[in-house]
């Protein structure tokens, strides 16, 4: 599968840049298999372009791989019989013999490995932009997998590259609301169930098949030591970190269920301001968030911090196969999977949580809201959680959320539960307007249902 879905705004971002006159230089990152490749060759094409694949091989190797690049742009295969001995001399040769009329493009991918065989690229590209390219009727895209490097080497203001980008885009995985279009033709329980464990990560999403159940897909190609998924955090981490021990066991305990840093730290034996560093890289990479109860006015000194893992499959592994690995190494996968199934409905319904919004604010509800949110996320203290509160601060306005994942009708014990603990949120008690909302994986008893009609409270079943 190679279908190019959901990025409309992103493409018409590199579009809009590549309009403006004059050159262009345009940095794109995010993690690997996220797609930033295929996003770029969609702009290419029928442009005129030159597009270059870094990789990790010598310096000379590179240097002649951008010289047959040009040679192909050039139409000129006699250039693959000159020897250049640097980057200058390849860029001096092809802005002497190119044709600017028409703006052309020039795509670094994997800009970070360059950077790796000689870590005076940066600076020497740096040179290169500002003397002999700048002025040229040319539009630059940088592209990079490494996050940790695309920051040191061009983003931040210590980099070489600091400044000279036109524009820059951080390419995020796919969103639950666009994650159907993968897969049109599977029930909506089954969709909710494979972007839990494979979320958004176009790559990932190839490799499940729609055709077979979960757990097949899971043995497959997440618990087998063949499959494709097996050693995909390992790997995406060892080329990212200089050191993965204490990320891992980060991970590992969250994704068990720990959120609080003081107690992670305590499991590890170590002071939260030893931890501080580590937690900060971990949120750069996109892999974890810092979540605060909506209510909160100022989230940035707020003590109530709970930490979770972003994204899905990195939860999901961090939950089974890291902590299973004894097991799966000696081959042990059914032993994992009937692990794995007894609580799988429990990991599930962590997504089903996280999806609310999408499903709540979807078109089709958007007319059902008793107000428009001015912001929405989850609520919490010492003894109770909210799955999803939405509030307007100028009208004083709230809305309570419940979502269960569960195979049984919701009654109204449920309802009067949620009202209980709306008590409990302080934002403006006694003076704001509460509105209740139900979403439901099989639906509503009709004791519930005749409830929640006599006092508005809007029910929302995804079967």
């Amino acid at each position: 599968m190679n279908t190019f879905i959901d990025r409309k705004s992103e493409l018409s971002a590199i579009k809009s840049e590549y309009a403006k006159k004059g050159s262009g230089f345009v940095v794109i990152f995010g993690r690997r298999r996220v797609g930033k490749t295929t996003l770029i060759k969609e702009f290419l094409e029928k442009k005129p372009c030159i597009y270059f694949l870094a990789d990790k091989q010598l310096e000379t190797e590179l240097v002649e791989r951008l010289r047959n690049s040009i040679a192909v742009h050039l139409k000129d295969p006699s250039l693959m019989e000159i020897e250049f001995k640097s980057w200058d001399a390849v860029f001096d040769y092809w802005i002497k013999h190119a044709d600017f009329s028409k703006k052309i493009i020039f795509v670094i991918d994997e800009f970070q490995y360059l950077a790796k065989v000689n870590n005076a690229f940066p600076s020497i590209f740096q040179r290169i932009w500002d003397e002999k390219l700048k002025v040229k009727n040319i539009f630059v895209i940088l592209c990079g997998s490494l996050i940790n490097m695309m920051y040191s080497t061009v983003l931040i203001y210590s980099s070489p590259l600091y400044g000279r980008r036109t524009a820059q885009l951080k390419l995020e995985p796919i969103r639950f609301q666009d994650f159907s279009e993968f897969f049109p033709r599977i029930s909506i329980e089954k969709l909710i169930e494979f972007y839990s464990v494979i979320g958004g990560v176009p790559k990932y999403i190839e490799v499940f098949d729609s055709k077979k159940d979960i757990f097949y897909n899971i043995q497959e190609h997440i618990l087998s030591k063949k499959g494709y998924l097996y050693a995909e955090p390992r790997f995406i981490l060892s080329e990212e970190l200089t050191e993965t021990t204490t990320y891992f066991s980060i991970l590992k305990i969250i994704a068990q269920g720990e959120r609080k840093m003081g107690n992670i730290a305590a499991k590890l034996m170590t002071s939260t301001q030893n931890l501080t560093g580590y937690f900060n890289t971990l949120i750069d990479l996109g892999l974890l968030e810092r979540r605060i109860p909506v209510t909160e006015d100022m989230p940035e000194k707020s003590k109530k911090g709970l930490y979770f893992i972003k994204d899905n499959f990195f939860r999901f592994w961090f939950r089974y196969v890291f902590a299973n690995q004894n097991y799966l190494e000696m081959d042990n996968t059914d032993y994992v999977l009937q692990k794995l199934k007894q609580d799988f409905s429990d990991f599930v319904s962590h997504t089903f949580e996280d999806i609310a919004p999408d499903i709540l604010f979807s078109e089709e509800m958007r007319k059902k809201l008793p107000f428009k949110p001015e912001k929405w996320g989850r609520w919490w203290d010492r003894k109770n959680e909210i799955d999803l509160m939405a509030i307007n601060l100028k009208e004083k306005k709230a809305l309570f959320v419940e979502c269960k994942w569960s195979r049984s009708l919701i009654d109204i014990d449920i309802l009067e539960n949620l009202k209980k603990k709306a008590g409990e949120v302080e934002w403006f008690k006694g003076s704001r307007k509460e509105y209740f909302a139900l979403i439901s994986r099989k639906g509503f008893t009709k004791r519930l249902t005749e409830a929640a009609n006599k006092e508005d409270v809007i029910l929302k079943s995804i079967t």
